[in-house]
């Protein structure tokens, strides 16, 4: 079974590898020809950044289609296939379902459309200061999506543990739906604010869904991990055609559908306190933007010459691939923390 399951899981990282590397020039053709660019905030509102990333304007944006169609179009086919031929085959590559993967599935999509309209206004220079939904809407939309998930898990599952690390699981009762509400929200828009580099963020969910998807596979969660798998290859794909220069921005359509997604496979896996360290770089980015914010409005004063801390590091000389290769680097090496932390504390 676990021979199998390693099958399954390998195989489809490469067909959605090769899905969403043949879809590209579709969407790439698509994208470029309705000038779907990306624009760069003014100089007024983000001087440092506005500077270091002016020749980037007009960058086809909504790449993250390619990742979430590539997952929920093999997904579905795979499923509806499946009951239309009834073969063996497609019965043991099909990964939807309703215990392991409807909800963060259901997830990535709702939350993908939220991200695909934002970014369809910041396009157009619609919304708050021609940039597409206020914070506020998009907490709003996304909490809603929150609240679905959440009640998914308290009234439908019935599940309402935390597990602590060496410590074991422990009953929350209702603190459990604000604690999903917050890891949610939180992951998202965190998953947000890094991707303002080529391929940073996609490097970033890239080893984190890796570290997901292995704990998914342990637990013996095997639609989950192939779940994962599945995204595995379409960022793969995405990265090719993302990394510096970037052909196409990942957008809020991917980044955020791609962190809420995250932040649910960390609900059902139980290892939600692990998922700071192996998302350890999508901490420290929205650290930097609330040390900054909060230094401005107490001291008067910055902490970093820009924030997110990606754009400081920029502001200070480094280039972006360095950047971006360092990011990749540290999150790798914490998603492996985390998933020896989860070994050592599964195996007792």
């Amino acid at each position: 079974m676990i021979e199998i399951g390693i099958i399954k899981i390998f195989f489809l990282i490469s067909i959605s590898f090769v899905c969403a590397v043949a879809f590209t020039p579709l969407l790439t053709y698509f994208l470029y020809k309705y000038k779907l660019g990306k624009r760069i905030r003014s100089e007024s509102s983000a001087p440092i950044m506005s500077k270091l990333h002016a020749k980037k304007s007009g960058t086809p944006t909504m790449g993250g289609i390619l990742v979430w169609f590539t997952v929920i179009s093999l997904a579905l086919i795979i499923n509806y296939l499946m009951h239309y031929t009834n073969s063996q085959t497609l019965k043991d590559l099909n990964f939807l379902t309703r215990s392991e993967t409807w909800l963060p599935i259901g997830a990535l999509f709702l939350s993908a459309m939220v991200g695909l309209f934002d970014d369809f206004l910041n396009i157009h220079g619609i919304g708050s200061k021609g940039g597409g939904l206020r914070v506020r809407h998009r907490l709003i939309a996304y909490t809603l999506i929150a609240m679905a998930g959440a009640y998914w898990f308290y009234f439908k599952l019935d599940w309402d543990l935390i597990r602590v690390p060496f410590l074991g699981d422990f009953n929350i009762g209702l603190w459990y739906i604000p604690i999903f509400l917050f890891i949610i929200i939180a992951t998202s828009f965190s998953v947000n604010e890094t991707d303002g580099l080529d391929g940073l963020a996609g490097g970033a969910l890239l080893t984190s869904f890796t570290a997901f998807g292995v704990i998914a596979f342990v637990q013996g969660r095997y639609d989950l991990a192939a779940f994962c798998g599945v995204i595995i290859g379409a960022l793969t794909a995405f990265l090719w055609f993302n990394i510096n220069p970037a052909r196409f921005f990942m957008g809020d359509t991917g980044a955020m559908s791609l962190g809420v997604t995250l932040g649910v496979i960390a609900m059902l896996t139980n290892t939600v306190l692990l998922l700071p360290i192996i998302g350890f770089i999508f901490v420290i980015e929205s650290l930097s933007v609330i040390i900054q914010i909060t230094s401005k409005k107490i001291r008067k004063k910055k902490v970093f010459k820009s924030a997110p801390i990606h754009h400081h590091f920029e502001a200070i000389g480094w280039s972006e691939p360095k950047i971006v290769m360092r990011f990749w680097i540290v999150s790798g090496m914490m998603a492996v923390v985390g998933l020896i932390i989860f070994m050592l504390d599964y195996s007792i």
